[in-house]
């Protein structure tokens, strides 16, 4: 009997699934696109095996979020036919994400667009959205499911989310590919362990102990790898160069034909090869990028308050450090690191409660906790918010004695 399905080898997961209509998918060339976009940006500058691709990450967020079905249909709450609605959320999750992921983010959100944007577009207007609707799916109810505004909220927050599969994936994943201890997540537990409440995401409170280790390890891995010092390095030159080019390429026109063409490398050696005087400076950051040739950080400040320096604030901050160093503008970087310590709710809003299930004598009882009752996630709630300063080499000296000058006292 011929198999409805392919078993793909993962060093995640073991095995993960792929069924029919998902490969259709899979096998489009704009979903192959995600293999060459890296999950992690400039990470594998520092950690060199760091090479993994939003294309596995988006087949182990599908996985994920089959067990989380899987265990909720064991429980009599949703559907089989859910699931595989689940599966296609989780698989078209990162469809939308631009040239060097969240990197791209930044540059994009100055315009106000995200990659869901452009996610949406992707599931609606092409043809990913064509071979959804072939094989009977709707694929509205995909995409607002994929990036968190369906009418059905627990599904929502399968997809992203506190308990999310997304973050249970690229934790565990991130965490191989970089070596880093940090990311290790019982997600076998807590997909188990779930349960509905009111239409929302609820977890049986005997698995609070692993959703507390998971809000931790994401901590940690936000301080040890996303927010690295080398890292960031390496992404804000990235970045200039990208800032620096976009008028000549185009990068946040929002023309979907042309946006599923830029990829890591594409978008990279077109900044490398362009022989336009305009491109100078972003040509010599991208061959720097390219050779390693990195800024260095001459000041690092972990900021207490939930403030975000704005780009007003860092610009006057590189003006005034430029000011005192007699070091030009262009040569002096502000860095802004600002994450949330606790994931955002689909709702894109501040996560501040989880529903926890208690069976007792055979009655479930539901209670909602404000994460501040939480011990272990209270203590990193808030912001993460890291400043930098960076310059190249040759400007070391002066501008760390600048930048020590005017920010020794900020908090």
């Amino acid at each position: 009997m011929k198999k409805n399905y392919l078993d793909i080898i993962d060093p995640i997961h073991d095995f993960i699934r792929v069924y029919e209509h998902e490969l259709s998918i899979i096998d489009n060339p704009i979903f192959q696109r995600l293999r060459r976009i890296r999950q992690l940006t400039g990470a594998h500058l520092t950690y060199p095996a760091a090479q993994h691709t939003r294309f596995e990450h988006s087949l182990g967020v599908m996985h994920i979020a089959s067990l989380a079905g899987h265990a909720l249909n064991e429980k009599k709450i949703i559907k089989l036919d859910d699931i595989k609605i689940l599966r296609l959320a989780g698989l078209l999750h990162d469809i939308g994400h631009g040239p060097f992921s969240h990197l791209f983010e930044e540059m994009i959100q100055e315009k106000k667009i995200s990659h869901e944007d452009f996610g949406k577009e992707i599931i609606l207007k092409s043809e990913i959205g064509d071979i959804l609707s072939k094989n009977g799916f709707d694929k509205k109810l995909i995409s607002r499911i994929a990036f968190g505004d369906s009418k059905f909220q627990y599904m929502n927050e399968i997809v992203s989310g506190i308990l999310s599969a997304d973050m249970m994936d690229y934790l565990l994943r991130d965490g191989y590919f970089t070596g880093a201890e940090h990311a290790k997540i019982d997600h076998k537990r807590i997909t188990q362990s779930l349960d509905i409440h009111q239409k929302k995401l609820a977890l049986e409170r005997s698995a609070l102990y692993s959703f507390e280790s998971m809000m931790y390890s994401r901590y940690q891995m936000f301080k040890a790898v996303y927010f690295h010092k080398t890292v960031r390095a390496a992404e804000v030159m990235l970045l200039e160069a990208l800032r620096l080019s976009d008028d000549e390429f185009g990068y946040t026109s929002f023309n979907l034909n042309e946006y599923v063409k830029l990829t890591d490398e594409y978008v990279l050696s077109n900044i490398i090869s362009s022989t336009s005087s305009k491109l100078k400076r972003a040509r010599q950051f991208a061959l720097d990028y390219q050779n390693r040739k990195l800024l260095k950080c001459v000041f690092e400040r972990i900021l207490t308050s939930k403030t975000n320096l704005q780009k007003t604030r860092t610009d006057e901050l590189r003006t005034s450090i430029s000011k005192k160093s007699k070091i030009d503008e262009n040569e002096i970087f502000v860095d802004s690191s600002v994450t949330p310590s606790i994931p955002l709710a689909p709702s894109k809003n501040e996560s501040k409660s989880i529903i926890l299930i208690t069976n007792e004598n055979g009655k479930s009882l539901a209670k909602e906790i404000p994460i501040s009752e939480i011990p272990v996630v209270s203590a990193i709630s808030g912001f993460m918010n890291i400043l930098r300063i960076y310059t190249h080499q040759k400007n070391r000296k002066k501008v760390e004695i600048a930048a020590k000058s005017i920010l020794g006292d900020l908090k």
